[in-house]
């Protein structure tokens, strides 16, 4: 092979090594966080009824995971928005193990780090039935996951729970 025919190999290369690398990079960006929506129940079984009393809002949740390896991740100060503006911040700490996570459920109850839950104490329905967009924000105001779902077209078993991840 001469030298001007090496000089081109060589050169194609080095540019589809670049075009490879670059897709990998924006992935990376994209989860760079440790800190995921796992899944929604969006649609809590029975008839919806937001009543603090007798109503299902608590069988509504979303399930936020940690899946660092190493890292402990504090939840205060994340901020858990829907497509049209609602809004659930985490005001005190929930300390989440590695590969440890949280149900964020509807209506009035004990957070428990034991039991793995934090109550919106809130007795409205925050998921649309549906289909929604979900976002999870870090305390510093950056996104940490975002998600979106349809009835048809994210939940093929139609049991109203939604698994990301």
């Amino acid at each position: 092979m001469n030298k001007c025919v090496r000089t081109a190999v060589a050169a194609a290369a080095a540019a589809c090594a670049a075009v490879v690398l670059i897709p990998a990079q924006a992935q990376a960006a994209e989860y760079s966080s440790a800190l995921k929506i796992r899944g929604v129940q969006y649609d809590a079984p029975g008839r919806d009824s937001n009543s603090c009393t007798s109503g299902n809002t608590r069988d509504e949740y979303l399930t936020i995971k940690n899946y660092s390896s190493r890292a402990t991740i504090n939840l205060r100060n994340y901020v858990v928005k829907d497509a049209a503006g609602n809004r659930f911040a985490f005001t005190a700490n929930h300390y989440l193990q590695p590969g440890d996570y949280v149900k964020l459920r509807g209506g009035n109850g004990t957070d428990s780090d034991k039991y793995n839950v934090v109550y919106r104490d809130n007795c409205n329905f925050l998921w649309n039935n549906d289909r929604d967009t979900i976002y999870l924000y870090k305390p510093s105001g950056s996104r940490s996951d975002v998600h979106a779902y349809t009835r048809s077209g994210s939940d093929p078993d139609r049991n109203g729970y939604i698994r990301f991840h």
